[in-house]
């Protein structure tokens, strides 16, 4: 298998492309794709088996967080429960680069949530690649950072990205450059939110 490789517009995506993408994951496949924090790997929601490519190419255990990318806060009350005050910072910070740990509700399949603490983390991207095929899609995309084994920084060059994986995945994205840094993540359980991960969200509102 080698993949396809499209080069989108990255603030006018062509929506043929954005078709193609989305039916590339609505048929089991994983496809790498731009956001406002860095590329990503992303999948259809609950689609075990390409759920277990992503762990393979990142080798990671069945204990790691996939993160649910979402088009807006409406798609996070269905895969969340978010309390009113969460809610409110979570608005005044989406769509940006955070990622929120909430708890998750029945919607989430239970392989997807914390096997513990039966959450799961959930974001709205600010890029409109990543926007548009979240609106052609209609739900979610279960996703992980491209940060491949051994390494402490995530990929971030679509050229070596293609290098890397064209064997491994469907589809390859190149949306030109999106910056090296990571989301913050933001547990919004605790009280007050816990910061566990400092990237390229400010944090300024949680102190």
């Amino acid at each position: 298998m080698i993949s396809q490789l499209f080069t989108i517009h990255p603030s006018d995506p062509q929506q043929r492309f954005i078709n193609q993408a989305v039916k590339v994951l609505r048929d089991g496949g994983v496809i790498v794709y731009p956001t406002d924090s860095c590329y990503a790997l992303g999948c259809k929601i609950g689609d075990k088996a390409a759920m277990e490519r992503i762990s393979r190419i990142r080798q990671i255990d069945k204990n790691h967080n996939f993160t649910l990318v979402c088009r807006d806060l409406s798609d996070i009350a269905t895969y969340a429960k978010v309390e009113n005050s969460a809610f409110r910072i979570i608005k005044s910070l989406t769509p940006g680069p955070y990622t929120f740990i909430l708890q998750a509700t029945h919607e989430v399949p239970r392989r997807l949530q914390n096997p513990k603490r039966k959450t799961i983390g959930l974001r709205v991207p600010d890029h409109p690649i990543a926007q548009a095929i979240l609106e052609s899609l209609s739900e979610p995309i279960m996703s992980s950072t491209i940060m491949m084994p051994g390494k402490d920084m995530p990929e971030t060059e679509p050229e070596s990205i293609t290098e890397l994986l064209s064997k491994q995945v469907d589809l390859i994205i190149n949306g030109g450059h999106c910056g090296i840094e990571p989301t913050t993540i933001v547990d919004m359980i605790s009280e007050p939110p816990q910061i566990i991960r400092k990237g390229k969200g400010p944090i300024d509102v949680f102190q």
